[in-house]
């Protein structure tokens, strides 16, 4: 799974909860980059690490040696938890994992190197193991 090697701070504050701003869309990372398909957010969540980490998974034994595949995300906000049968109050909990905050609009992950049916297939499924509605991308050929 995919975490950062170092952090200055071990736990983050909350951050603000406004649908109005979560719902507006992404401005960085928003076009095909490396790739000839993209897998595209929809909808803004957070993925956890193990979300991005299944995704993978699905699309590296979908288009096998083939193909290549990028990762245009990287969770480096952590959350925290508190044991279970805890009492209110007694602080923060402790870090658990790590999380990357998504917008609408951003390019999650990448594929070159396949037919675009394998990399549609690879794609629609590394999409069903996150909690955000997705889409499948093409890089407009200009001719």
């Amino acid at each position: 799974m995919l975490f950062p090697k170092k952090v200055k701070f071990r736990k983050w504050q909350n951050g603000r909860k406004s649908e109005k701003r979560l719902a507006m869309p992404e401005t960085r990372g928003i076009t095909l980059a490396f790739g000839s398909f993209g897998l595209k957010a929809e909808t803004a969540d957070r993925v956890k690490s193990n979300q991005i980490e299944a995704a993978r998974k699905a699309i590296v034994r979908t288009i096998t040696k083939s193909g290549k595949m990028w990762i245009r995300i990287f969770p480096d906000r952590p959350y925290t938890q508190k044991p279970a049968q805890m009492k209110m109050g007694k602080g923060k909990g402790d870090p658990k994992g790590y999380v990357f905050e998504v917008r609408p609009g951003r390019m999650l992950f990448e594929v070159d190197g396949v037919d675009e049916a394998t990399a549609a297939t690879a794609l629609r499924k590394a999409g069903a193991k996150l909690p955000i509605k997705t889409r499948f991308v093409r890089r407009a050929h200009s001719a």
